[in-house]
């Protein structure tokens, strides 16, 4: 069904492995190319209208979708306790705040953990990758399965890569902080517990972000 397009274009649960042309078999049984195709058997209605999901299912073969940038540098006095470039995310605000000094902080509007998959604590970013791959866990593959949807076993970064043009990898859990190639999702709870911000917002943060960093994540 097309509203599972939320709950599985923000899931994060990868390895940061792919072949160049994994392909994948639709619900349909037919070859297709990208993972949306798979999904929605191209998804196109042909004039880019956007479906009952809210999401526009033209142009994902085409460039990547970098959505606009949210950052604001703004007053963050509860910041002052935390040290220069820790991050910190409230999920119930939908925003990430990237701490700088007098009690600033660049604020982001982010997706977040839909309902089940909602979570909180504090770790470090371990790694930072640009364009990361995707490997969906065998527990995701099997449960997509049953919904008659074939996942592909591996997935090359890229433009058609949900996971966006770069990533911030948190500790050694499965969470990340990441892009996302549908940009109107940003805002709301749609992951499997990953922190999702626009292309061109993940692209700043990933320039800005320290291997090391101390993140927080709120409820």
């Amino acid at each position: 069904m097309r509203r599972t397009l939320l709950t599985l274009s923000a899931i994060v649960i990868a390895a940061a492995v792919a072949a160049p042309t994994a392909s994948a078999t639709s619900r349909n049984g037919k070859q297709c190319n990208n993972f949306f195709e798979c999904l929605f058997g191209g998804g196109n209605n042909n004039n880019g209208d956007r479906s009952r999901s809210g999401f526009n299912f033209g142009g994902f073969g085409g460039s990547a979708k970098y959505g606009p940038s949210t950052r604001r540098l703004i007053s963050y006095p509860q910041g002052a306790k935390y040290k220069t470039g820790t991050i910190i995310v409230d999920t119930s605000e939908r925003n990430l705040y990237f701490i700088q000094p007098g009690g600033k902080a660049y604020r982001y509007r982010v997706g977040v953990g839909r309902q089940g998959f909602q979570w909180s604590g504090s770790s470090r970013i371990s790694r930072k990758a640009e364009w990361p791959s995707w490997t969906p866990p065998k527990s995701m593959i099997a449960r997509e399965k049953k919904k008659g949807i074939i996942l592909p076993a591996r997935m090359e970064g890229g433009p058609n890569n949900p996971l966006g043009a770069r990533s911030l990898y948190i500790g050694s859990s499965l969470y990340r902080i990441h892009g996302t190639n549908n940009p109107s999702s940003i805002g709301g709870a749609v992951s499997s517990g990953c922190i999702r911000l626009t292309n061109t917002d993940i692209i700043d943060l990933h320039k800005r972000a320290r291997v090391g960093a101390r993140v927080i994540v709120r409820r």
